[in-house]
């Protein structure tokens, strides 16, 4: 290995060790908690060397978020990818998607609440985050009905999804309803 690869893998080991950092400490006490002073006590490297690598907060909570997005997609891919039945998919989806973002608040307040600097819905958006979106367009695939363009129906249904995640992290939602709501979304949205 030549020193320029091992500098490269030191360097890329170094940032998911920020990233991981990041994720645990936000996930434990909050974004607020997470600043570049305490990431580089945790660790034990110079706030320049965590600014060599990300130019602040905001670009650390974009990692995440794209890590982020990408877990997602690959825990909706494998929730819907064995599942033929259209409805069963597209409840499989729904189930999957609120799991995520109850067993993750962090990333999941990086990827959709706080400002990590990334773009979406565009053409210039992440490679993650546009595949997060067609993990969900092809789960939700057949189930649009006729004359819905599919990509508006995902966003309808993911903006949905969103929506029951977010109430329900706030309390804003009764708890022992969860499952009848993903019931009644599937029902209502999913024209099978």
């Amino acid at each position: 290995m030549s020193v320029q690869e091992r500098k490269q893998r030191e360097q890329a080991d170094r940032e998911r060790l920020i990233v991981a950092t990041a994720r645990e400490l936000a996930e434990q006490q909050g974004w607020d908690a997470v600043t570049t002073r305490r990431l580089a006590e945790r660790i034990e490297y110079s706030q320049p060397v965590l600014y060599s690598h990300f130019r602040g907060k905001r670009e650390i909570i974009g990692a995440v978020a794209l890590e982020g997005a990408t877990e997602m997609a690959a825990a909706l891919r494998a929730a819907t990818s064995a599942v033929d039945d259209p409805r069963a998919r597209v409840a499989a989806l729904a189930r999957t998607y609120l799991d995520f973002a109850e067993r993750n608040p962090a990333v999941y307040d990086a990827m959709f609440h706080l400002d990590g600097g990334l773009t979406f819905a565009d053409d210039d958006s992440p490679e993650p985050l546009k595949n997060a979106f067609a993990v969900l367009l092809d789960g939700l695939g057949g189930v649009a009905g006729d004359g819905v363009p599919p990509g508006l129906f995902t966003e309808v249904f993911w903006a949905s999804l969103h929506g029951l995640a977010t109430l329900t992290r706030a309390g804003r939602l009764l708890p022992g309803d969860a499952g009848r709501r993903v019931d009644l979304l599937v029902h209502r949205l999913a024209a099978v």
